[in-house]
């Protein structure tokens, strides 16, 4: 199958630093300029696999097991509420191999100035179950057996020094909003579609990961939301409220942190927009992440 995106070609940094893509019917806004580069005191920061980053527009929508996902819906899912998000951009594509690579690796200057050293030069996935051939391994390819922690406190850090920004995971309420489509859902079971077999890999179509953006987008543009791999949200998990909620960021405290998504080893019912999962801060398993950044 030919790759319908148009990566960058292991293109600049900069781009993340500055390129963000609208929502837009319009093909061009798939691809970037890939002469953009960037320097820090001389040094270029090239050979990187951009991220694109979606604007999504703000809006109110009901979260939880909303009619459309029929008897399929778990308890943790209910009840369904309204849930209200400010604009919001997030990543077009689950973080790459590549890019969890370079980042980890990294030795240079940053965006203020200050020099980072490498964090994990000969083992950028910290030693413990890494991406394999058998279950995908390859630039493109998302980046999987991370943890939570690993995203929040060693890689999101990293990132942000790189590029000056505030790069972020998503709250659970606005990669639901997104993988529904924001303000242009149709109200699909799965994210984009209610053929799951057009927007995902899952346990019925594939036996590993694959490479990232290969299936049909959403509404929105943005691949992946269902299936693949599993994505961190920074939410706790928690029972969800029966009130209205304005940007929600889930519980205070708790013990394990959001998924959501579903991933290539999962069932259908995993990959539905509205379903909930929940692991250990530390759990790594079939689980990646998108990035996230408030507008």
């Amino acid at each position: 199958m030919m790759r319908e995106i148009k990566f960058m070609g292991l293109a600049a940094l900069a781009m993340l630093c500055a390129g963000f893509v609208s929502c837009s019917d319009d093909e061009d806004d798939e691809t970037q300029d890939s002469s953009v580069r960037m320097e820090y005191d001389g040094k270029v920061i090239t050979d990187l696999e951009y991220t694109d980053m979606v604007a999504v527009e703000g809006g109110t929508f009901t979260m939880g097991a909303t009619s459309e996902q029929g008897s399929s819906y778990y308890y943790n899912e209910l009840p369904a509420h309204q849930v209200t998000v400010s604009d919001f951009y997030i990543g077009k594509y689950e973080v790459t191999q590549q890019l969890w690579v370079y980042v980890m690796t990294y030795s240079g200057k940053c965006a203020d100035g200050s020099t980072m050293s490498a964090y994990a030069l000969e083992d950028p996935w910290l030693g413990y179950d890494n991406p394999s051939e058998k279950y995908g391994l390859g630039d493109y390819y998302p980046a999987y057996y991370v943890s939570h922690d690993e995203v929040v406190y060693l890689f999101l850090p990293r990132l942000n020094r790189i590029t000056g920004r505030e790069y972020r995971l998503p709250t659970e309420a606005e990669w639901e909003y997104a993988a529904r489509g924001g303000n242009k859902s149709k109200g699909y079971v799965y994210s984009g579609s209610d053929n799951i077999g057009d927007v995902a890999f899952y346990i019925s179509n594939t036996n590993s990961t694959n490479e990232v953006g290969l299936k049909q987008p959403n509404e929105l543009g943005i691949y992946d939301m269902s299936g693949n791999v599993w994505e961190w949200c920074s939410d706790w998990f928690g029972e969800y409220a029966s009130t209205p909620q304005t940007n929600p960021t889930g519980p205070s405290t708790g013990s394990c942190r959001v998924h959501r998504g579903g991933a290539w080893d999962a069932k259908s019912n995993y990959c539905r927009v509205s379903r909930r999962n929940d692991y250990f801060v530390g759990s790594r398993f079939s689980i990646g992440f998108r990035l996230a950044l408030s507008k």
